[in-house]
C-alpha cells in the first residue's frame, strides 16, 4: 500500500507525461536488474561514467535483453577511476550525455521493479540526473539483493546464526554456488547481482 501511495504521489508530479509509462502496471513476473560504475562515492560531486541493466523473467536472467552504455562524465576521468573500473577517457569520450543514457535506461526499465546491489546508492546517482528533468525519482519497486541474502541466512539455512554476515557480493556468489564474472563492470556486476537474486528467490 505505501509503495502505492508513493507512486501515485510521483506521478502527480512528473513533468513529462511522456514518462508515465513509468507507472504502468509491470509485466508479470518481470524485473530488471542494475547496476552503475561511477567517478566515485559522493553521490552529490560524483558521476555515472557506465550503467547496465538486464532483464529478469522468472528464474530467467535475459542477458540477451540488455543494456550497457558509456556515458561521458563532466569532468574527465581521474587516475583514481581509471584504476578502479580500467575506463579511461577515450573509454567514454564518445559516451552518451548523461540525460540521452538516462532516457535510454528508463525506457529500457519500464515500470519493472528494480533489482541491485546496494542498490540505494545507484538508485540516488540515477535519481540526481533525472529529478530537475522530470520532477520525480524512480518510482519502480526497488529490491536489494544483499537484504534477500541476509534474510536468507538469517531466516533460512541458518535460523539460529546469530554472528556477523559478510554481505560483499564476491562472498554471496560464492555462497550460492555462482560464477563470478570480472568485477567493477557494470553490465558484470548487474548480471551477477541477478543470477543471485534469482538463485534467493527460488529458495
Amino acid at each position: 500500500m505505501l509503495t502505492s501511495l508513493r507512486q501515485a504521489w510521483a506521478r502527480r508530479r512528473l513533468r513529462n507525461p511522456e514518462y508515465d509509462f513509468l507507472f504502468d502496471p509491470p509485466p508479470p513476473d518481470e524485473a530488471v536488474c542494475f547496476d552503475c560504475e561511477t567517478t566515485g562515492l559522493d553521490r552529490r560531486a560524483d558521476s555515472i561514467v557506465q550503467i547496465a541493466a538486464v532483464r529478469i523473467k522468472g528464474r530467467r536472467v535475459l542477458t540477451s535483453q540488455r543494456l550497457n552504455l558509456m556515458v561521458r562524465p563532466p569532468a574527465g576521468m581521474t587516475a583514481g577511476v581509471i584504476k578502479v573500473h580500467h575506463l579511461r577517457q577515450q573509454d567514454v569520450a564518445d559516451g552518451l550525455e548523461p540525460l540521452e543514457a538516462m532516457d535510454r535506461f528508463l525506457r529500457f526499465v519500464g515500470s519493472r521493479p528494480l533489482v541491485g546491489y546496494y542498490l540505494e546508492f545507484d538508485v540516488a546517482m540515477v535519481n540526481r540526473l533525472i529529478r530537475p528533468w522530470l520532477g520525480i525519482g524512480l518510482p519502480q519497486q526497488q529490491i536489494e539483493v544483499s537484504s534477500l541474502y541476509y534474510d536468507y541466512r538469517v531466516a533460512g539455512r541458518d535460523a539460529v546464526y546469530t554472528g556477523n554476515i559478510d554481505l560483499r557480493l564476491s562472498v554471496i556468489m560464492d555462497d550460492l554456488g555462482l560464477p563470478r564474472l570480472k568485477a567493477h563492470d557494470a553490465f558484470n556486476d548487474a548480471v551477477m547481482t541477478a543470477m543471485a537474486y534469482v538463485k534467493l528467490k527460488a529458495g
